[in-house]
């Protein structure tokens, strides 16, 4: 009887084991595409040059969460979202109204609303660090790493 009762919870652990790794593997995705918001690819990248009309330091109704530009662009006025960090902290994106600015990101239909997300913006000869290459938003603290690291090579943000 203690055989099979062994037995039989050897089974058990064994069964239980093949079943996490799928589990695990899911939940590993399932965070990379959650840090990937909307399904951002590098390679479907483009770059708008327009004029900043107005500047949302908070989303509009209606809008997704965070900052968001809104450009002139020789197409028509795009909604550029800067995301929750894009306009705070240090090494945050500094732009007003009327500025011609040069965005690169990837463009995106949510809420049956067309929205540009931005990866970076280019205003003068800074250009500012909004997203990674996978779409996730910078946050200050990742900035200011990104910042120190650059500064160790000489090369700006």
């Amino acid at each position: 009887m203690k055989q099979l009762s062994t037995g039989l919870c050897t089974l058990a652990i064994l069964f239980l084991i093949s079943f996490l790794r799928p589990v695990q593997a899911q939940t590993t995705a399932g965070a990379t595409r959650a840090g990937a918001p909307f399904g951002y690819d590098v390679k479907e990248e483009v770059a708008l040059t327009g004029t900043v009309s107005s500047v949302l330091t908070k989303a509009a109704p209606g809008m997704i969460v965070g900052s968001h530009l809104l450009l002139a662009t020789p197409s028509g006025l795009v909604d550029a979202s800067l995301g929750r960090f894009g306009l705070r902290g240090n090494g945050a994106l500094s732009v007003t109204a009327g500025q011609q600015i040069e965005a690169t990101g990837v463009m995106r239909t949510i809420k049956d609303k067309p929205l540009f997300l931005v990866r970076t913006v280019k205003v003068g000869g800074e250009v500012y660090t909004i997203r990674n290459e996978h779409g996730v938003p910078l946050s200050p603290q990742a900035r200011e790493r990104a910042d120190q690291k650059t500064g160790q090579r000489g090369a700006s943000r």
